[in-house]
């Protein structure tokens, strides 16, 4: 019982982490992103500010453990998750107008060497993160914690998509390839929405 209470405090912890993380990572990435005029760094901003969100949600539910009747839990955790579902179409679409709209009228975005930064932290700070969640879900059997590892382990390759982005442009300056991720970044966007409101 005690070695479960500690798994919960780990579980805890780890979500901690991750929504102080995703808030860090959001505010500089939306940050350099309207500096440099990248949709691309601006939506993997957005995306982070919805991943904290969801990170709340698993949070409150950890944290309640055992307080309130599982019936009572799973009610509030899904009108929590309709929210955040709402969240995602709404950055979505605004992460497409903006990409088509720079496509359009080639809104040619500066190359961002800390875009690069923060996509590069964020490909080894998150598997690092998904292994621990998915570990400590399976051992106390959470769904949704095992569930969340796997959201984590997909913004390691939104990061690595962000990557090949800024790269091609800071490094060849392919400007196109911002706004192309911004579009990969909406797909991602509206199937993690759909999946929450599915849920």
């Amino acid at each position: 019982m005690r070695n479960m209470h500690g798994l919960y405090k780990k579980g805890l912890h780890l979500e901690y982490f991750t929504v102080g993380y995703n808030i860090v990572e959001a505010v500089a990435s939306i940050g350099f992103g309207i500096l440099a005029g990248s949709i691309a760094l601006v939506g993997f901003g957005l995306d982070s500010i919805v991943e904290s969100l969801s990170g709340f949600v698993l949070i409150w539910r950890l944290s309640q453990h055992e307080k309130i009747s599982q019936d009572r839990e799973e009610k509030v955790e899904k009108r929590a998750m309709k929210f955040v579902a709402i969240t995602f179409f709404v950055l979505g679409a605004y992460v497409l107008y903006e990409s088509i709209k720079k496509l359009m009228f080639m809104e040619i975005p500066e190359p961002s060497l800390p875009g690069i930064v923060i996509a590069s932290v964020s490909i080894i700070v998150m598997p690092i993160l998904t292994l621990q969640k998915h570990s400590v879900g399976k051992q106390i059997n959470s769904k949704a914690l095992i569930a969340d590892s796997k959201e984590t382990l997909a913004c390691a390759f939104l990061s690595l998509a962000l990557l090949l982005g800024l790269g091609l442009n800071y490094l060849f300056g392919f400007w196109q390839a911002d706004p192309v991720v911004g579009i990969i970044i909406v797909i991602f966007l509206f199937r993690e929405g759909f999946k929450g409101w599915e849920e």
